[in-house]
């Protein structure tokens, strides 16, 4: 799988090491900024409830409250939903969206200002959940450092997009959660083996135990990520041995979603609470501990109601069986022993929905893990196991891995084909 990663000590590839140095400096200058903290504020030290999400994107800066306390998630919920309003919700969103690179443009920027506006508004609810004791100005002042920390990190992303490696704003919220693990670990260690919780061999198998699980999970998820449905499709002017023998198919994700639903569940579980932190009401509080929070369990069964229903529908929505059906069609191609049209479609839809299903289910297990482990786990809340963070790190990591074997294979053809020019 790496074999073609020695490439990249060739001296050919120079340019392609400054630009994995460049994506490694951005990157220490977010996790830098993680640890300035805003004027005037203090770390949160109440458990931070459906924030924990947000908190972990951001590298913990939220508990923190340093200038990254928003990360990118205001910029991320602008792309969601405007990813929705492509489906035929709006037009004009549908517009821009099949017009190609003129489209994908504009929908960027629209992201970009949408992603402003919301690092605006959620700023200053944050700041007058958490420093409401600030005054207005001190309010004010707080809502513009943390606005002001997003729009720099979007800059920042950019950057990485253009001159280093991979997609930034996606490597900027895994660095975010990747900041995070060794303290994880750390903390994981001192409760179990010096804690003296337990003798010191059982608190050492125990840890061992608990480095194992971990990693089993990542395992799994990564298995949830490559994992894929293939449908086999058939050109009609084209023969079976054409090209080579190679047969071409239309791949369907296990995880089509990713975390989306996960994202979308939070927020809405969120919303009571952020307005319990808001109003300062101690009934309305405890009505959303004991009933609304997924750490209850009617907030726990809602939470996983949520991620299923959100996961099913995005993706139906982003995979059309109809659009995708019209699609081969007008490529004037087929499903072998399918009928072209509304059967096509129904067969799409029927493997999709199957598909979804499992991949959703999965999704729910890996969101649930960290709330289980908690309630059998006496460790701190900063130690969980699985959650929505592995399964972005490994996606992210993946697709990163994926364009760097790319840059480098297509280098070296170029290479090859110059060499054999000059001879």
């Amino acid at each position: 799988m790496f074999a073609n990663l020695k490439g990249l000590f060739n001296p050919s590839n120079k340019d392609l090491r400054k630009r994995i140095l460049f994506t490694l400096g951005c990157l220490a200058i977010f996790a830098l900024g993680t640890n300035i903290i805003v004027p005037g504020a203090k770390e949160i030290t109440k458990n931070l409830g459906f924030l924990e999400l947000l908190n972990l994107m951001s590298g913990g800066s939220l508990k923190s409250f340093s200038i990254f306390a928003l990360g990118v998630m205001p910029y991320i919920t602008a792309t969601i939903i405007t990813q929705l309003l492509q489906m035929d919700i709006i037009p004009y969103f549908k517009e821009l969206k099949e017009q190609g690179a003129t489209g994908r443009q504009k929908l960027n920027r629209i992201n970009r200002y949408l992603g402003i506006l919301f690092a605006l508004i959620q700023g200053y609810v944050f700041s007058i959940a958490f420093l409401g004791d600030a005054g207005t100005f001190g309010v004010v002042k707080t809502t513009i450092y943390l606005t002001a920390g997003t729009a720099f990190l979007l800059w920042l992303g950019d950057q990485i997009t253009k001159k280093g490696i991979g997609n930034g704003v996606s490597l900027i919220i895994m660095a975010g959660i990747v900041n995070t693990l060794p303290s994880t670990f750390i903390t994981a260690f001192n409760e179990l083996v010096l804690a003296g919780t337990f003798s010191t061999w059982t608190g050492i198998i125990l840890f061992a135990l608990f480095v194992m699980v971990y990693l089993l999970i990542i395992i799994g998820v990564i298995y949830m990520q490559l994992a894929e449905r293939r449908i086999p499709i058939q050109y009609s002017n084209r023969t079976s041995s054409a090209y080579g023998g190679e047969k071409s198919y239309i791949p369907i994700k296990l995880n089509t979603a990713s975390v989306v639903p996960v994202i979308f569940a939070s927020a809405i579980i969120g919303i009571p609470s952020l307005i319990g932190e808001v109003i300062k009401n101690e009934k309305f509080a405890n009505f959303i501990t004991n009933y609304i929070a997924y750490t209850s369990y009617t907030g726990f069964l809602l939470y996983m109601v949520l991620i299923f229903v959100f996961g099913y529908f995005y993706t139906l929505l982003e995979l059309n069986p109809d659009e995708m059906a019209e699609n081969l069609d007008k490529n004037r191609s087929y499903i072998p022993g399918i009928t072209p049209g509304d059967a096509t479609s129904n067969h799409l839809k029927y493997v999709i929905t199957r598909i979804t299903v499992f991949g959703t289910l999965g999704l729910m297990v890996i969101a649930a893990l960290p709330i289980l482990f908690s309630k059998v786990s006496n460790l701190s809340s900063s130690v969980t196991i699985g959650g929505t963070g592995l399964l972005i790190v490994v996606g992210v990591a993946l697709e990163t891995y994926k364009q760097l074997e790319s840059s480098i294979v297509s280098r070296s053809y170029v290479g090859s084909r110059k060499r054999r020019r000059n001879r």
